[in-house]
Formats: C-alpha cells, sequence, structure tokens
C-alpha cells in the first residue's frame, strides 16, 4: 500500500475567472500566492492558500463545459472545508447575499454544517469543528 501525506491541491476550472478568483478570496478567504497566464492555452492557472497551506488551483480555459450536477453522477461530489462556528459563517453569508442552505445537523456526529455553491455550481461544505463544541461545554 502506498503512503499518502496529505492532500496537495484541489484543481477547478472555473467559467468566468474574474468572478471565481473574487468568490475564492472575497468570500471565502483564500489568498493568492502565484498567478500565471499560460499563452498557449489561453488559460490562467492561479494558486490559492488558506493560511499558509496551499489548497485550490484555479484554471481557466476557453469555454469549458458546465458541470453535470444534477442528477448527481459519479466522481466527486463537493468540497467541504471545516469552520469554527457555523452559524456564524452563515450569517457572515446572508450578510455578503451569499445564498446556501440552512444549517443542518449531521446525524452521525452532531456537529452542525451547511453547503452553497461556487460561482459555477460547484457545490462546497462548511462543516463545524470541534472548537465549537468545546465551547459549548
Amino acid at each position: 500500500m502506498i503512503k499518502l501525506n496529505k492532500v496537495h491541491h484541489i484543481a477547478i476550472i472555473c467559467s468566468n475567472y474574474q468572478r471565481s478568483v473574487e468568490f475564492y478570496t472575497r468570500v471565502l478567504g483564500f489568498h493568492v500566492i502565484a498567478e500565471h497566464y499560460r499563452t498557449e492555452r489561453q488559460s490562467y492557472k492561479t494558486d490559492l492558500a488558506l493560511g499558509d497551506d496551499y489548497i485550490i488551483e484555479l484554471f481557466s480555459f476557453p469555454s469549458p463545459p458546465p458541470r453535470m450536477t444534477r442528477p448527481e453522477a459519479a466522481g466527486l461530489r463537493h468540497l467541504a472545508f471545516e469552520v469554527d462556528d457555523v452559524a456564524k459563517a452563515a450569517t457572515e453569508f446572508d450578510e455578503m447575499d451569499v445564498p446556501h442552505e440552512a444549517v443542518r445537523i449531521d446525524e452521525y456526529t452532531n456537529r452542525r454544517f451547511f453547503f452553497f455553491q461556487d460561482p459555477d455550481g460547484l457545490p462546497i461544505e462548511l462543516y463545524e469543528g470541534c472548537a465549537q463544541e468545546e465551547t459549548n461545554q
């Protein structure tokens, strides 16, 4: 069996580069660590980090086909990010007019979560980490 150390990055192809960069930086708090325009591909490749961790490669390509989301298809279902307080995150999304589902409770862990979408409809989940549970005790 191969020994994996961690997830290195997640690659996302966007249909509107500027709109997606704005969403991932302004709404989700990532910061750009490198941005390259590849003339031969008419494409941007931008590396985004969360804190010190390199997380996302954001690509733009001319006229990418839309992502099939419903009915659910085989393959990657969604991305999930941990936050300390899901209710606070939902309130912040409301203040920024970012649509999202209602906060739910995971029936197996009793942790709160909700889903929303990036500008291209990619489903993203915010999931409450252990910190909120510890402060409620």
